[in-house]
């Protein structure tokens, strides 16, 4: 891995595969994060019968540190990222930043996508500044009580 003290980690985000989907699962939340996100196996099955769900694990080098999923249905211009976690063991060294930064980029360059939203707990302080911090504006609250927010893709990423 080629991460130097104040360089930005070497994050890259990887489709699920039979070698990285058991630590995918073995993925852990700090106790007081458990409430936040559904857990990685419930997950993992999800994406196994949603056909538009796209699960990515989030490698640093060749370590499997987070998971995400979203959703980029090719007959919506806006994507919808609604799995996003890293390990407790990898919290607070700019891992969830960077591979922010990679999905997004990702799902720029699908082309067709002009919104990402992403949904979380109103009380989730981490995730709030996380998310606005990459330009997310808070949209209000959903039905389930999770706090929406959005972000506006740049025409020129779709180019990409």
């Amino acid at each position: 891995m080629t991460e130097r003290s104040g360089s930005t980690p070497d994050i890259r985000i990887a489709p699920l595969t039979p070698a990285n989907r058991a630590l995918v699962a073995a993925l852990r939340l700090a106790p007081d994060q458990m409430d936040f996100v559904a857990g990685n196996a419930a997950s993992l099955r999800e994406a196994r019968s949603d056909h538009d769900a796209r699960p990515r694990a989030i490698m640093a080098g060749d370590r499997v540190v987070g998971f995400l999923m979203y959703e980029a249905p090719s007959d919506d211009d806006e994507a919808r990222i609604y799995r996003f976690m890293i390990d407790r063991a990898s919290q607070g060294k700019g891992y969830g930043k960077a591979a922010l930064r990679e999905v997004l980029r990702e799902i720029g360059g699908l082309g067709h996508i002009r919104h990402v939203s992403i949904c979380y707990e109103p009380e989730n302080e981490a995730a709030r500044q996380l998310y606005r911090a990459a330009g997310f504006v808070e949209e209000g609250l959903d039905e389930d009580g999770e706090m929406i927010a959005d972000l506006a893709l740049p025409a020129s990423m779709g180019d990409q």
